[in-house]
């Protein structure tokens, strides 16, 4: 057996330890570089290959700021943009090489489950109870409040630019505006139809709905119905000087802002898909679809014509995002995939990060220290964040029933809309800690 556990050490770098009341047994030997005296200021290797199990653990469970580090807005930051200046995927050979590089499809085995009594507050347990008394798993953000109000499916969440106002839609055919600084609603708008999407582009807030989006002007209380949609307007996007919409019939509307008029003028009509288009997104002068016939198509804005088509996913294509020069695009068919340019511009993917159940929503963020973070929305109630590249989950984000819209504030800020119609506010820590996730 001395023999054995030579071999296996020699082979794999375990050794072997007796304990009492047990077999000999395989662990991990731990030849960590020490600190400097007085100092924990290193990252744990194994923490960023998604084995660490120490907690508390003397090196850091984060990545430290790279040089020149300063915690600037997240539109000033490389990687994720707003509208006016979003970047898309660009040719680069080297791109795919840190892709779920430590922590890329990694097995969370700890039972994540929100204690069901401590939601009705019967839960008899207490701080014993092995299920979660919260509504989060992490250390790097918190819950600031929760939304009342909704009825059902939140579909949109939109805060627009200098407004002191949030606007939230859904299901149960209203719109509600929130006051930001009491947290109150101040206004309900019974639209009388279900609220496909929600946006807001400068002085507009945009409503995808049955046949129709329309289209408010918060400064001046114009109002503008856009029809020509079939079916239910699922998604909306500004590009340019364009307004997309997405409907149930498979095409793409576009409509043409008029100043002279001060109204929105029909441009164009995008066809190709053949079921509902669900998600929109503009980058690099391209328009990208999602749709439920399991496509991504690619369009250009300069002549909105498709210049490629995408059939790598098995299931309803529910969400795209472009992050510095990658498109990630999510599915029902439980994948979140990487897409880069190749010679030439065409899109593949470079890498396909695996969940156990259908992805609904993406959004992407920069936390405290300026990383760039994935927002992962499931279909088992749970949102995961996961750092980038490395797909290292970081946290999760649990609610009743599946959350389909997430919104990026200011200062930190993050919303999320479940099904039940709650709106929960979030916020990143301001001074990250090194406790464990384990």
């Amino acid at each position: 057996e001395k023999e054995r556990a030579r071999q296996i050490q020699k082979a794999y770098g375990f050794r072997f330890e007796r304990r009492q009341q047990a077999s000999l047994r395989p662990t991990r030997r731990v030849d960590r570089p020490a600190a400097a005296k007085g100092s924990r200021q290193e990252v744990c290797s194994y923490w960023r290959a998604g084995r660490c199990n120490r907690n508390p653990c003397q090196f850091l469970h984060r990545e430290l700021p790279g040089p020149g580090y300063s915690n600037k807005r997240v539109a000033d930051e490389p990687g994720f943009a707003g509208p006016s200046h979003r970047r898309g995927p660009g040719f680069n050979g080297n791109s795919s090489n840190n892709w779920g590089r430590f922590g890329g499809n990694r097995t969370v085995t700890k039972t994540e489950k929100v204690c069901r009594y401590w939601v009705d507050g019967s839960c008899s347990h207490g701080d014993k109870c092995r299920y979660l008394h919260c509504w989060s798993n992490g250390d790097s953000f918190s819950l600031l409040t929760q939304l009342d109000g909704h009825e059902m499916l939140v579909t949109g969440i939109a805060l627009p630019s200098g407004s002191d106002k949030l606007y939230t839609g859904s299901k149960d055919e209203t719109i509600r505006l929130w006051d930001c600084a009491s947290g109150q609603c101040t206004r309900v708008l019974n639209l009388g139809a279900e609220v496909g999407c929600v946006i807001s582009e400068g002085p507009w807030l945009l409503v995808g709905m049955p046949n129709l989006v329309k289209a408010w002007n918060i400064e001046t209380n114009a109002d503008q119905s856009l029809s020509g949609p079939i079916g239910q307007v699922y998604s909306l996007v500004v590009g340019t000087d364009l307004l997309f919409a997405g409907t149930q019939d498979g095409s793409i509307l576009a409509w043409r802002y008029s100043a002279a008029t001060n109204c929105f003028e029909p441009a164009a009509s995008l066809t190709g898909h053949t079921l509902g288009v669900v998600t929109l997104y503009v980058g690099a002068n391209r328009l990208y679809s999602g749709s439920m016939d399991k496509s991504i198509k690619v369009w250009s804005l300069d002549n909105l014509q498709c210049i490629q088509t995408l059939t790598d996913h098995t299931s309803v294509v529910m969400s795209l995002i472009c992050w510095d020069q990658f498109l990630l695009s999510c599915s029902l068919d439980n994948t979140v995939k990487i897409w880069a340019a190749v010679e030439g511009g065409n899109l593949e993917v470079t890498y396909t990060h695996k969940e156990e159940h259908g992805v609904l929503a993406l959004c992407g963020v920069h936390d405290a220290e300026a990383k760039p973070v994935l927002l992962c929305s499931c279909n088992d109630s749970a949102l995961r964040l996961y750092d980038l590249p490395s797909f290292t989950e970081r946290g999760k984000i649990f609610a009743k029933q599946e959350i389909r819209s997430i919104q990026i504030g200011p200062g930190g800020i993050f919303f999320t809309g479940d099904g039940t119609g709650q709106v929960k506010v979030w916020k990143w820590s301001t001074a990250p800690t090194t406790a464990a996730m384990s």
